[in-house]
């Protein structure tokens, strides 16, 4: 079997994200938001999905991409013979009036490389999930597509007669193509793009410098960095998993979810890498987002939420073909309605930043203190509930070990909080909670394996659980630490160091693909129990398994090597930052100089 990978990039402003192949095909964009309904969704239907490509006369050619270094602007280069000719796509960021401007406006320039080119652009939105092609009305310099409620405007200095008729014509200058959504652009074309490109480039590059990132492989870390980065949906400070629904774990395993919204779990995760770049801003406008968040009766939060802050992502099943031919297509996920107890910890971890951290001022966090407090009361009423973890089970609700942990994290977090804050009866609470969390975590200890299980009573080993060697929970002691991880390697290590998250049975059948961010767990439990060199040898071996362009998917077949799932996935770029970022650490000590 072929090896599988996913042939595109993406670029965004932290107001929508889009997808591009290497055929030049826009195959993803929701507009005005990542949850939003598809623009163009040629990734899950090649027919009603629609298109917007930049392509040759004849249909024989061979095509580059790559981004500008440092930047989230992709250019991809275009061959045809002896003719040649650039597409550069960017959505435009950068500070404007001590804001920053995130227009939905994504910009294509075409340029003339060698040779005399000549090109086709065809620009067909949909709406409607792809059951109603967009009409296209001409103007004097635009192109408007008709049938939804705001304007979707296509403004361009090429010909309209040829855009509109799908006709070829000779590039001999700069083309520009502005696709805008809601306001129209109506300056004038060409200085404008040029002069947001160039804002763009600024703005991206002059980000990576601020950032505080050690040399362990700092230019896989650098454009993980990037890709995370606008994942943050900034208007309400949401983070959202992937910003694609609907591709398949494996090939016909219909395990194909929506995970364009904010799972709080993921948060967690992507939070530490920010802070671990010196990067604050992101958990600013995620705290404001927690804070306006809606709760249940009993001050429970769900797993997951809309970027908005809504609670009711209904699923849905779409009659599109789906990936490559792979359905169920869905919109909504039903794991909204899950009990997933280990949040509150992360929650409470999350924020503890802004309270360790003297870079924050006292007014940035003194009203927090009733959410801190209402966050341990959610812990202790959940201690000893079963729910269905990090994996989400549909349909097995045990205690999990993961959750415990979490419990455990955070209610540590919380006694340092409650510390800074001088608040006696956080702190009280929270040193007794995180006692009570030990003992269910020691409940999940199997003495003939020396390790510990998924869940109390369960025998399964849990890829989750390579986090107690990586949240410290062992403390100093690496024989327990280096026992667990042994008994983790027997039952779920897959070649090339990619790691299963479990094996036994679920609610779809056996898991048939790796999970990376298990696999990048694995890498920072080895540099954890001075395995150094394995870490090393570990993640390096891993990094074979992105795209073109270093984005990498949620799972991958260990047989084959291919990627599947959504894409690109946060979790996974978040593993392999965490991952660098122990290394790199371990490597800065001076017995490893």
């Amino acid at each position: 079997m072929s090896k599988h990978t996913y042939d595109s990039g993406l670029i965004g402003n932290c107001a929508y994200i889009a997808h591009i192949e290497k055929d030049t095909n826009i195959s993803w964009l929701c507009m005005p938001r990542f949850d939003s309904d598809f623009i163009f969704g040629g990734m899950l239907d090649r027919k009603k999905g629609g298109k917007f490509t930049v392509l040759p006369e004849s249909g024989d050619y061979t095509s580059t991409q790559t981004y500008v270094e440092n930047t989230n602007i992709l250019e991809t280069i275009v061959r045809n013979g002896s003719d040649s000719y650039k597409v550069t796509d960017f959505a435009p960021r950068f500070k404007n009036y001590d804001r920053y401007y995130k227009p939905l406006m994504l910009i294509r320039k075409v340029e003339p490389i060698s040779g005399s080119p000549k090109i086709r652009i065809e620009c067909q939105p949909v709406t409607e999930r792809g059951q109603i092609q967009l009409t296209p009305s001409q103007g004097s310099n635009h192109i408007r597509y008709m049938g939804i409620d705001q304007e979707l405007r296509l403004t361009t200095n090429a010909p309209l007669t040829y855009v509109c008729e799908k006709k070829s014509f000779a590039l001999q200058r700069p083309v520009y193509l502005v696709l805008t959504y809601g306001r129209p652009l109506e300056a004038p074309i060409e200085s404008t793009s040029e002069r947001f490109l160039q804002s763009t480039r600024e703005y991206w590059q002059a980000w990576v410098k601020s950032t505080s990132i050690p040399n362990f492989h700092q230019r896989l870390v650098l454009r993980s960095a990037l890709i995370l980065k606008i994942h943050q949906f900034e208007d309400t400070g949401a983070i959202i998993a992937a910003s694609t629904t609907s591709l398949p774990e494996s090939p016909g395993s219909t395990r194909n979810w929506d995970y364009r919204y904010c799972w709080i779990r993921d948060t967690y995760y992507t939070l530490t890498c920010f802070n671990s770049l010196g990067h604050f801003e992101e958990l600013e406008k995620y705290f404001e987002y927690i804070q306006n968040l809606p709760v249940g009766p009993e001050g429970r939060y769900q797993p997951l939420y809309s970027i908005s802050g809504h609670g009711l992502l209904v699923e849905e099943i779409s009659d599109l073909d789906g990936y490559l031919g792979n359905k169920p297509v869905r919109f909504g996920n039903q794991a909204y309605t899950h009990i997933q107890n280990d949040l509150y910890g992360q929650v409470l971890v999350s924020l503890l930043p802004l309270y360790s951290d003297h870079r924050f001022t006292e007014s940035e966090r003194s009203h927090s203190e009733p959410m801190i407090m209402n966050l341990l009361d959610k812990i202790e009423a959940t201690m000893h509930e079963k729910d269905a973890g990090l994996w989400e089970f549909r349909n097995l609700a045990q205690e999990h070990c993961y959750t415990f942990l979490f419990h455990w994290a955070g209610a540590c977090a919380a006694a340092k909080i409650g510390i800074r804050m001088k608040n006696e009866a956080m702190y009280q609470k929270a040193i007794a909670l995180r006692e009570e969390a030990v003992k269910k975590i020691e409940a999940c200890y199997l003495p003939d394996k020396k390790a510990y299980a998924q869940a109390i009573g369960a025998q399964h080993m849990d890829a989750s659980t390579l986090q107690l060697i990586t949240m410290g929970y062992f403390g100093d002691d690496l024989e327990r630490a280096n026992n667990h991880l042994k008994q983790l390697e027997k039952e779920l290590l897959a070649k090339d160091f990619l790691f299963y998250r479990y094996k036994h049975m679920d609610d779809f059948g056996v898991p048939e693909t790796t999970f990376l961010i298990c696999a990048f767990w694995y890498i920072e439990a080895l540099a954890c129990v001075n395995r150094l060199d394995e870490a090393i040898q570990g993640f390096e071996t891993l990094t074979k398994y992105c795209n073109h362009l270093n984005l990498f998917s949620e799972d991958v077949d260990q047989a084959t090597g291919s990627q599947w799932g959504n894409f690109p996935q946060a979790y996974s770029h978040v593993g392999l930052m965490n991952a660098a970022f122990r290394i790199g650490k371990r490597l800065d000590m001076p017995n490893f100089l």
